[in-house]
């Protein structure tokens, strides 16, 4: 069995993102697609003062028509000082705090305007920082380009066929994209992979799930994270022959 799974590069994204990238025998980061204004590309949420809040990265010219893999960094060096300082002020007395930011420190310092590469690099870091040893890989490098006639599942379904995987594996979310029917028809089972959240301590009236990883470990810790990354359930995907073709 080896089973592959995609999604689009995130900015320190929640447990289930990681959860995903844990459980696939090969991740692929799908950079091919078009940035989406106001999604989890460049932005994610930590709490502050109890409450959800975002955190961002700002860009240069961002625009709906281009690909993840064009965009470019803000130039200025300002927004990464402005970003750690409310790291160090949201979590400065956090039980991990003196073992999780400097890792964040150096993923938000590294040395790049490229959005592509700023979200690789910081996905591979934390992944290596949990223990989580997937391979990761960007679809704009690693395989033959999407042909323009190729739907949004086609493309899953040939990446797939490309990595040699038996198996696709996607978040809950994926169950209104994808026919089961068709992957089966190609040769793929498909499966979804259901977050079950496990609370942890936070400074909240009450538990506030799926926020930026970021939480999670400074509460946790690196050594404290594997509960958390295994608290999933897999759920196979129907196929039936009657099934509606995404």
């Amino acid at each position: 069995m080896h089973t592959l799974a995609l999604m689009q590069p995130y900015f320190l994204p929640y447990l289930g993102y990681w959860q995903l990238l844990a459980a696939a025998d090969q991740f692929v980061l799908y950079d091919e697609v078009n940035y989406i204004k106001g999604g989890w590309i460049n932005r994610n949420r930590i709490l502050i003062n109890g409450q959800p809040s975002w955190l961002t990265v700002p860009l240069a010219h961002a625009s709906p028509y281009q690909a993840i893999h064009a965009l470019q960094l803000d130039p200025s060096p300002r927004w990464r000082d402005k970003l750690l300082k409310t790291l160090q002020l949201t979590y400065g007395q956090s039980p991990h705090f003196d073992t999780v930011f400097p890792l964040l420190e150096h993923i938000v310092r590294y040395p790049t305007h490229s959005l592509a590469d700023f979200l690789a690099h910081q996905l591979q870091q934390l992944a290596t920082a949990m223990g989580i040893q997937t391979p990761q890989l960007r679809s704009s490098q690693a395989y033959l380009p999407r042909q323009p006639e190729q739907s949004a599942q086609a493309r899953v379904i040939d990446l797939c066929q490309q990595a040699h995987a038996t198996h696709y594996l996607n978040l809950m979310g994926g169950q209104t994209l994808y026919s089961g029917a068709d992957f089966h028809a190609a040769g793929l089972a498909l499966r979804f992979i259901d977050l079950q959240p496990l609370p942890y301590p936070q400074k909240a009236a009450s538990f506030v799930s799926h926020l930026s990883i970021v939480d999670s470990l400074m509460a946790v810790g690196f050594s404290g994270i594997q509960p958390y990354l295994a608290a999933y359930t897999l759920h196979p995907a129907a196929i039936h022959p009657t099934e509606h073709s995404a």
